[in-house]
This record gives C-alpha cells, structure tokens and sequence, in this order.
C-alpha cells in the first residue's frame, strides 16, 4: 500500500542503514548503472510533508555525470546490503530526479554529506578533491522498502506528495 503521508519510519531507517546506492540511468548509449556512496537530509519545501535528499558526488566528466548535468533528470536506484540471506532480504527501490548542487544549497548539503562521511574531511587531500566536484541531490518521488524479515515479499511504499 502506496502512502503520501510523510516518509514511513521503516523507509527512513532503512536509507538511513545503507551508504550506497545502485543509480540507475539512460544516455545516449543506452541504459547504465553505477554505484554511490550517499547521505541522507530531509527537507520541508512549501509546506510539505518532509522529503528525502540523497546526495552523492560524482564528477560531470564521468558518463552518468553527464547523463545527469541537463538538469532534473529521471533516474531509478535501489539501496541494500550485500550478502543477505533471502529470507532476511531488506533493501530500498526508488525513482526520482537528479539535480546538481552550486551555492548555499551545495554547503547546505555538504555539511550533511561529510557528516555522513566524516573521514573525507579528516584527510586533507580526500577533502581538496571532494571540494573541486561535483555533489548533486537525488530527490525521490517514490520509495519502496521490500523487507522478507516482515514476511516474504512484504512491502511498503511512499510516493511524494505533490507540491
């Protein structure tokens, strides 16, 4: 059962559980898939119910860096840890737009990503190379959390609410 009602505990744990995602997107050459690492921040934009962020760094030289530089681009992405039993399977999928982030709203958002990821900013080289890229936010629109632990096939989803 699909809820717009402000993001579900078990998905917001959930998110909060995993630093990688599997981003899925298409360019020219076709359907591509990559791995990031991401943080989480919550928003509330125009009064609305609270959203997710997912922000990851990638440089616009790499191809899904390019495939997302447009602008709002349209992706899929799921978020699990590796070597589960099936029976125990939990993981995130979810689609959304991508954006990249410049200005206030890019310190904004890097002050949760390194919070995430504090040993970016304890190596000094680490965080001189973080500061020249790129940090975009992914803003999902719809979640599911597929948890087998809660019963095979046990699912619960989130779709955005208008804004």
């Amino acid at each position: 059962m699909a809820t717009t009602d402000p993001l579900p505990d078990d998905i917001r744990a959930a998110l909060a559980a995993h630093t990688t995602l599997t981003l899925a997107y298409a360019d020219e050459d076709g359907p591509q898939a990559c791995a990031v690492l991401y943080a989480v921040r919550h928003s509330v934009r125009s009064g609305a119910a609270e959203r997710p962020g997912l922000l990851f760094v990638t440089a616009v030289t790499t191809r899904h860096g390019r495939a997302l530089l447009p602008g709002e681009t349209r992706v899929a992405f799921t978020a699990q840890r590796d070597g589960q039993d099936w029976s125990e399977l939990t993981g995130i999928q979810g689609r959304g737009v991508c954006r990249r982030l410049t200005g206030e709203d890019r310190a904004t958002a890097w002050r949760a990503y390194s919070a995430r990821f504090p040993y970016v900013e304890r190596t000094e080289r680490l965080r001189q190379a973080m500061e020249r890229t790129d940090l975009w936010e992914l803003r999902p629109d719809w979640l599911r959390l597929v948890d087998n632990g809660k019963g095979f096939g046990h699912k619960s989803e989130w779709i955005a609410p208008a804004v």
